[in-house]
């Protein structure tokens, strides 16, 4: 197994790409901690009995990735339950969507809000930026590490999601410097790009506008979970042990000409 012995974190992990993701590294030899909000506890606890179900070793742990106390303690549980820690995994991110001016067609003068602005940000890349801060401590002491990031619409925008997508290019400035400061530590921090994936979040699109959107792609259809939870466990396996400040596209070919 793959990932025998070492111990990880997924942010996000009760659901989507996060919950296939636990399922990825615990079936490859991880202990993992399943870290979400705790209105997802329920859930989380779902994938934590999956997990040992098939014979795997994993924990719930309710944290607000935006509340540094909140990362801290994560942290802090996970490295007191199994005595290091050598994976993250932060795949939690959210979405707040409005265009940021418009006029209707009435004359009215809709904006997105500063909430809206902020919370995207806070979670998706204060959010990370505090995971990684926490996680690195143990990694550093231990001179090893692996982080894996998730980027998204980093690299190309998206109507209505100003937000969204600036958090996501963030992520990129983010894993390249992170990846020259850990380096000496033995650290490697990389993201992933994901496309359309099939997950609860896209399960309310329209089957219509689903299949219009799977068109524009050149694979001609949404990832499955599983597919982004592929890259990550190479991202954090040995296998990418020359691999550092990289951002894989794993969108079946969706920013082909961007």
């Amino acid at each position: 197994m793959r990932l025998e012995n070492k111990v990880a974190i997924v942010t996000g992990g009760a659901s989507g790409i996060g919950r296939a993701t636990v399922l990825k590294l615990a079936r490859e030899g991880a202990r993992v901690a399943i870290a979400d909000i705790e209105s997802q506890m329920e859930l989380a606890g779902k994938v934590v009995d999956e997990v040992k179900s098939a014979g795997g070793n994993a924990i719930a742990v309710a944290a607000n990735v935006a509340n540094r106390a909140q990362v801290e303690a994560m942290t802090e549980t996970v490295v007191k339950q199994f005595g290091r820690l050598d994976i993250l995994v932060a795949n939690a991110g959210i979405t707040k969507d409005a265009f940021t001016i418009r006029k209707t067609k009435e004359g009215e003068i809709k904006k997105m809000s500063d909430e809206q602005w902020d919370a995207v940000l806070g979670v998706n890349l204060k959010g990370t930026w505090l995971c990684c801060q926490a996680a690195a401590l143990p990694m550093m002491e231990q001179k090893s590490g692996k982080m894996s990031l998730t980027a998204s619409f980093g690299i190309r925008g998206n109507m209505g999601q100003a937000n969204y997508a600036a958090s996501k290019a963030g992520i990129i400035g983010l894993t390249r410097t992170l990846a020259l400061e850990f380096a000496r530590f033995n650290v490697n921090v990389n993201c992933i790009a994901p496309g359309a994936t099939k997950t609860p979040m896209t399960a309310t699109i329209p089957a219509d506008l689903v299949a219009k959107l799977s068109e524009k792609i050149p694979l001609k259809r949404f990832a499955e979970p599983e597919e982004i939870a592929n890259v990550h466990l190479f991202l954090v396996s040995n296998e990418s042990s020359y691999v550092t400040g990289q951002c894989i596209f794993v969108d079946g070919g969706g920013t082909l000409g961007v």
